[in-house]
C-alpha cells in the first residue's frame, strides 16, 4: 500500500465517512496513514503507528515525509514570513508531532512551506523522554474530549498512548486494546506507573496516592486521589477495576 502522511495539524478520525458520525481517534501532522478506500469526499484508512481504522475528509497529503524533530512543547504556534518577518498564525502543531527541517531562520524553524515554528520547542526524534508524569502534568486541566489526543481535547486512553506516541512506541488507542496488551498485576498498595483499567476507562498513578486521567463526568483532565477515583467510579458508573498493570513494562 502506498504511504500518506496527513499535511494539517490535526484531523479527526470518524466512524462513517459523515461529519455526523463519532469521532473515534485524531491523526496528528505528519502521521503514516494508508487508504484502504475512498470517494468523492471521503477516504477510509489505517494508521501505521496503532493500526487504527476510520475515515478522514478527503484532501492533498504527503507522499514522502521524513521527520527528523518532533514537538516537545503542549502546542508549538505556526508562524508565516511576511515581508521578511514571522507571524504568528492561529494554528499550531501538537505535543508529540513530528516534522521535517526544511529551513532555519535564527530560533526558528520552516517545517513546511512559509510554515515555521520555535526550535526551542522541539526535541531530536530518537528523543526518549522517561518521565511520564512529566508529559501527562502538562495534560492537567485539558478539556476532555471523546476522541481526542491534544491539549485542544483528550481522552482517558489517548491520554496514556500519547506517553508511547511521543518516544514512537507502540501502543494500542482504545481502552479495550490497551486491556487486551496490558500485563497484569497483583498490587497491595499503588505505586507509581501503575495503569488502571475499568471498562471503556483508563488512567495511570503518578505516585503512592494519586491518579491522573481524562475524565468525562468532570469534564477534563486531572489528578485525583486513587482510592476515592476507584470508589467514585464504583458508585456513579456501576464499574470496578478490571485489570492493573504498570507502564515499567513497557
Amino acid at each position: 500500500m502506498k504511504n500518506n502522511f496527513l499535511n494539517y495539524s490535526a484531523s479527526n478520525i470518524y466512524s462513517r465517512p459523515s461529519s455526523n458520525s463519532e469521532v473515534v481517534s485524531q491523526i496528528l501532522y505528519g502521521e503514516k496513514f494508508y487508504i484502504i478506500s475512498k470517494n468523492k469526499k471521503w477516504i477510509k484508512i489505517k494508521t501505521s503507528f496503532d493500526n487504527y481504522i476510520g475515515y478522514i475528509k478527503k484532501t492533498k497529503f504527503k507522499n514522502k515525509f521524513k521527520p527528523t524533530l518532533k514537538i516537545y512543547k503542549i502546542k508549538s504556534q505556526i508562524f508565516r514570513q511576511v515581508k521578511g518577518k514571522l507571524r504568528k498564525t492561529k494554528n499550531f502543531l501538537y505535543f508529540a508531532t513530528g516534522i521535517e527541517i526544511k529551513n532555519k531562520k535564527g530560533n526558528y524553524i520552516e517545517f513546511d512551506k512559509n510554515k515555521w515554528i520555535k526550535k526551542k520547542d522541539t526535541r531530536n526524534i530518537n528523543h526518549h523522554e522517561k518521565n511520564f508524569v512529566k508529559i501527562l502534568r502538562e495534560f492537567i486541566n485539558k478539556k476532555y474530549l471523546w476522541g481526542g489526543k491534544t491539549c485542544d481535547g483528550i481522552d482517558c486512553s489517548a491520554l496514556i498512548q500519547i506517553y508511547f506516541y511521543y518516544n514512537r512506541i507502540f501502543f494500542p488507542r482504545d481502552t479495550k486494546d490497551q486491556i487486551k496488551k496490558c500485563k497484569k498485576i497483583k498490587v497491595k498498595k499503588f505505586s507509581k506507573g501503575d495503569i488502571i483499567f475499568w471498562k471503556g476507562h483508563v488512567g495511570i498513578c503518578i505516585n503512592k496516592s494519586k491518579f491522573i486521567h481524562a475524565y468525562g463526568p468532570y469534564k477534563k483532565v486531572l489528578i485525583m486521589n486513587t482510592n476515592f477515583t476507584i470508589n467514585l467510579i464504583k458508585k456513579t458508573a456501576k464499574l470496578f477495576v478490571k485489570k492493573i498493570s504498570n507502564i515499567s513494562n513497557y
